[in-house]
């Protein structure tokens, strides 16, 4: 059985995505296409990706517009058909609806707060924090507004597991094996932390995809699971 995994794949060229994914795909269950592979590889991507592993696709587009231009976005990408497609919570309430709308099939995933900000970084937004309270609020909106899935750090899963239906798919990014460097995620946890804390799926990138051997690096962290 394959691991809660989802495998960043932000690489440098399509040749490079296909193979990460193609090493990966025996040990986890999802791949993660974000802006940097998609803006410049566009469906290739996603297909590739799919056929290479045979996982799921987690599009991590972070769609956060008007409702009707998220809505359009999302209707977009429907042909591809994502498990996945995030959006920012905090376009609201209005904008997570019409993005369920527009592809009923996918899970609207709703981003919270990015693992790269720290308190002060939201006071300098003007987020009432702490991120934990910021969290766990824009959360509670977007379950409201018919997401599905809800990305908050490792830090918050577990008070937002606590307050959620439990067929909401908590996903948790900043995740990092022990002794793995934190790189440009401020609020971080281990995989087996997260996991013991109530996430459904681990978004892991540079632990996996910079290891010498991505196969060997994927099926250790998975194995670290069981």
């Amino acid at each position: 059985m394959s691991a809660p995994i989802a495998v960043a794949l932000d690489g440098p060229d399509l040749a490079t995505v296909t193979a990460w994914a193609a090493a990966a795909g025996p040990h986890v269950s999802t791949m993660k296409i974000g802006l940097e592979t998609f803006l410049r590889d566009g469906d290739a991507a996603v297909l590739a990706a799919r056929e290479a592993s045979g996982r799921g696709i987690f599009l991590d587009l972070k769609l956060h517009d008007i409702p009707n231009t998220v809505a359009g976005a999302a209707r977009s990408v429907a042909h591809l058909a994502p498990d996945y497609l995030t959006v920012h919570a905090a376009g609201g309430a209005r904008m997570i609806e019409a993005a369920v709308q527009a592809l009923p099939g996918t899970r609207v995933t709703a981003v919270t707060v990015l693992t790269s900000m720290t308190e002060d970084d939201l006071d300098a937004v003007g987020l009432l924090g702490p991120a934990l309270a910021a969290a766990r609020r824009l959360a509670l909106l977007a379950v409201s507004a018919g997401a599905r899935a809800i990305v908050c750090s490792p830090r918050e899963v577990a008070a937002i597991r606590a307050e959620v239906p439990d067929d909401i798919v908590l996903v948790t990014p900043g995740v990092r094996p022990a002794g793995s460097d934190a790189g440009d995620q401020a609020r971080v946890a281990t995989p087996e932390q997260a996991r013991a804390d109530g996430a459904d799926l681990l978004v892991v990138g540079r632990p996996i995809t910079a290891a010498a051997d991505v196969a060997a690096a994927a099926a250790r962290i998975a194995a670290s699971l069981t």
